[in-house]
């Protein structure tokens, strides 16, 4: 009788966990024993359907707010940490246009860029507290979401917190390494019979673990949910964030001389050095919005209305070190920058589930329109020089001087805007219940305008086709699924130069274009406590946009890139108490065509990171006993080496192999939470780069306590 009531409390509890609204009368360590919370099952934003992930032939990886939870992350690259064949290649720059993270999956960069299935463009990078989710998709997915904010090898959703139905919340505080302080605030309540408000807060400051550095801003993001009626939804979303850093210029190999270093050593001999001051800061204040309108046309359709606005700005110094080729000094390039980005997109889609005859149809058509301005302004200045052999530096780092150095300047302004318009259509047909296909195509028109000296840029039109195919020998437990799916990037106009560097014009660009075929299998086991993906693709870009030979101050699209590896990713909850992620994935990507003694040809590309890459976490909760509510987290994320400059007219410089190692003990109750986490407990020094040397954190550690209510 025991076991049956407690078999019935369990249900309940996984019953009420999926309710946010009733969370706060569970008991979360029952909870976390009796269903795998790191695995998200379904999610509308992948195929712009509800979906579950066996049914559909694409991969991607989801992280739950559970596991940002247990592994107290405060940043988003903790995050990513947890998905497959992802690795950070750039750390946020603040700059205008192309200034968050930069990282790369199956052999291609990519930026997030995309939040609630929108695009987002932002200049810094993304908080952690307000995401219920992050989608990682796999593959080239221009035919559901364009070019704008995709990459040949996938693209990163992030899936915001939305306000549910009774009053709750939590307030918690961070403190750590590098003078961590951080505090949030989560709080739901009604406003109305029908209405529902949920505020997420966070203020963030650190010091960077170098000899000078910080980051320091302040977020906020309220959401609404109204229901109008038994058909009509509104949901609005909102962020702002007002942020503050001085960050370590990155330092870049010479990508135009033939390579002078050739061992890591140097660099490692003045890890903590920032080469920066903490006068010398850049602030990238946003806003984004969202309004979405739901509407239930009838018992088959659905009506998603969609308008989104982001607008990030940049004002302060930029700098980075370049290499001078003697093996020794880098030179320091600085600017006092100011900038604008203003993004807005209107969507509408059409969902329905319906049969032709005997067929179940599961449809989306959709209308998308897409608007992006830029502006930059600033002058380029030098302001010392960087001796690795000696240490010294050059340099006269205060506004003032920086200042100075500008002011002699002729500062360039460049603005560039782009508009899309673009309609798609996505049918999944299961021709058997164990049996579907998906087939999909996308018309794009894309229209660049890039001002210098009255410019202006011929429209495009691009298609973009997708099809899957699944087969499930047994049905929810185990798919047999392969796919085609197409990318392209409209690129935006460039910059011209002559000889001597002077900027002359612009050039226009044809699009890239990248195809995929994949094939591989889904399974949920084990009663579904047991997911495993695993899949082998082959991508091929074509038209690829690569630096000019003979003057590498231009682009030409004169290049062909192969991708092809395999992944294989896990989610379990194998026994009770016990979570686990795990995944490991093999990239082999190589120029295959190239311009003559472009230097690229037959080597791997620079954007395409570590060869291999491997994630683990597994956190464990005791659920009952003396010690129920503790837990124990151990993970690690391997690297292999990476050649972070490649080109064979130059050389080869390679960034060793790293394992980091992370853990956790917390204790866990109804009332509140205590984290005390460890970060890279071993202090391994590692790197990380993109034709760049850029040093990372090494052993941190921060105690979290967070109260519900």
């Amino acid at each position: 009788m025991k076991k049956t009531i407690m078999s019935i409390l369990s249900l309940v509890g996984v019953m009420a966990y999926s309710q946010e609204g009733k969370e706060k009368n569970i008991d979360e360590v029952l909870i976390y024993a009796t269903k795998n919370v790191y695995k998200v099952d379904s999610t509308e934003v992948v195929a712009k359907l509800p979906l579950k992930n066996i049914e559909n032939p694409q991969v991607y990886n989801s992280i739950s707010k559970y596991v940002i939870k247990d592994q107290l992350s405060t940043s988003f690259q903790a995050v990513l940490n947890n998905a497959t064949g992802v690795s950070r290649l750039w750390e946020s720059t603040g700059r205008a246009g192309d200034g968050a993270e930069y990282y790369t999956m199956r052999g291609f960069s990519v930026q997030p860029a995309l939040v609630n299935g929108m695009p987002n463009i932002n200049n810094s990078t993304i908080e952690p507290a307000n995401i219920e989710s992050t989608e990682i998709m796999k593959g080239p997915s221009g035919t559901l979401f364009g070019s704008s904010v995709t990459s040949y090898g996938g693209l990163i959703n992030i899936t915001t917190k939305k306000p549910y139905e009774t009053f709750g919340g939590e307030i918690g505080a961070v403190i750590g390494s590098n003078r961590l302080n951080r505090y949030t605030l989560d709080v739901n309540t009604p406003l109305g019979k029908n209405v529902f408000a949920r505020l997420v807060t966070v203020y963030h400051s650190e010091d960077s673990f170098q000899d000078a550095g910080f980051n320091k801003y302040l977020f906020i993001a309220p959401s609404f949910k109204i229901v109008a009626s038994d058909k009509l939804t509104f949901l609005i979303n909102t962020e702002f964030r007002n942020s503050e850093t001085a960050s370590a210029p990155m330092i870049f190999l010479s990508r135009y001389s033939p390579l002078s270093f050739n061992s890591i050593d140097i660099f490692k001999k003045y890890y903590k050095t920032s080469f920066t001051d903490n006068s010398l800061t850049i602030k990238t204040p946003s806003f984004s919005f969202q309004g979405q309108a739901l509407y239930k046309i009838s018992k088959n359709w659905t009506s998603q209305t969609i308008v989104s606005t982001s607008n990030s700005k940049t004002d302060g110094y930029y700098q980075y070190l370049w290499d001078s080729a003697n093996g020794d000094e880098f030179t320091r390039s600085i600017s006092k920058a100011n900038g604008n980005t203003y993004a807005v997109d209107v969507q509408q889609n059409f969902q329905g589930d319906f049969k032709i005859g005997s067929f179940r149809n599961r449809m989306v058509v959709g209308l998308d329109y897409f608007s992006t301005e830029t502006e930059n302004t600033g002058a380029w200045g030098g302001n010392g020089t960087v001796s690795l052999v000696n240490g010294t530096d050059t340099g006269k780092l205060t506004p003032y001087d920086t200042d100075l150095i500008l002011s002699s300047l002729t500062a360039d302004k460049t603005t560039s805007s782009i508009t899309t318009k673009s309609a798609y259509v996505s049918d999944v047909i299961d021709f058997l219940p164990n049996l579907s296909v998906m087939a999909s195509v996308r018309v794009d028109n894309y229209k660049g305008i890039a001002l210098y000296n009255g410019e202006k840029v011929k429209s495009q039109t691009t298609f973009s086709p997708k099809f899957g195919i699944v087969y499930q020998p047994i049905m929810n437990k185990l798919s047999l699924f392969a796919n085609y799916m197409n990318g392209f990037k409209n690129l935006a106009p460039g910059n011209l130069y002559n000889s001597t560097g002077q900027l002359i014009g612009t050039q226009v660009y044809d699009p890239e274009r990248a195809n995929q075929w994949e094939v591989g299998t889904k399974a949920n086991l084990y009663k579904d406590k047991v997911s495993i993906t695993a899949s082998y693709y082959n991508i091929l870009v074509s038209n690829k946009l690569m630096a000019d030979a003979v003057n590498p101050n231009n682009q030409v699209q004169s290049g062909e890139v192969e991708s092809k590896g395999f992944e294989i990713s896990l989610v379990t909850n194998p026994i009770q108490g016990l979570s686990m992620i795990a995944g490991y994935s093999y990239n082999d990507a190589k120029v295959t065509k190239d311009t003559e003694n472009a230097g690229y040809l037959g080597l791997r590309p620079e954007e395409a990171g570590p060869q291999n890459l491997v994630n683990f976490w597994a956190n464990y909760k005791i659920s009952s006993g003396l010690l129920k509510g503790l837990g124990f987290g151990v993970g690690a994320n391997y690297a292999s080496e990476n050649k972070t400059l490649n080109r064979s007219n130059i050389g080869t410089f390679t960034l060793p192999s790293y394992t980091v190692f992370n853990a956790v003990i917390s204790y866990t109750t109804n009332k509140y939470n205590l984290n005390l986490k460890f970060d890279n407990f071993t202090n391994e020094k590692y790197f990380t780069g993109w034709s760049t040397v850029t040093p990372q954190k090494p052993s941190t550690v921060a105690l979290g306590v967070d109260f519900k209510f």
